[in-house]
């Protein structure tokens, strides 16, 4: 997942461990959610009388470009100087916006995403730098 390959790599620069990422496509806009938030949605999901089905999303797209930004400035460290483009991970087929309408859910479940990307990526590099740490000692 590429939120994951950008918060680890955003910790091990930041330990000494790497020295750059290599990325594809940076203006691949996607709608990432926090999975404690989506969990909870499948639970109301169950919760319900009749079954159905939903979407589970936030409703707002970010860029990889933002999410590295994001990532690197937890970090106190400018993604520009680490993150480069490498055209071995453009993939041919993709998809430039993937946008979810969980209006539904929101309207049947009472369901909304609460948790800010910006927060769920500072958890993520968080975790990853905890887990580079301990494995150096």
């Amino acid at each position: 997942f590429v939120t994951r390959k950008v918060t680890d790599a955003a910790a091990r620069i930041k330990l000494g461990l790497a020295s750059e990422l290599l990325m594809g496509n940076l203006d691949a806009k996607r709608d990432w959610g926090h999975a404690r938030d989506y969990v909870k949605a499948m639970w109301l999901m169950l919760q319900q009388d009749q079954a159905d089905d939903y979407v589970v999303a936030t409703g707002r797209t970010v860029t990889v470009r933002d999410m590295c930004r994001i990532a690197f400035a937890h970090v106190g460290m400018d993604y520009q100087d680490f993150v480069k483009v490498d055209p071995a991970f453009m993939r041919p087929a993709e998809v430039d916006v993937l946008l979810g309408d969980a209006s539904k859910a929101r309207e049947k479940l009472g369901w909304s995403a609460e948790t800010s990307l910006e927060d769920m990526i500072k958890e993520m590099v968080e975790a990853d730098l905890a887990r580079h740490r301990a494995r150096q000692r």
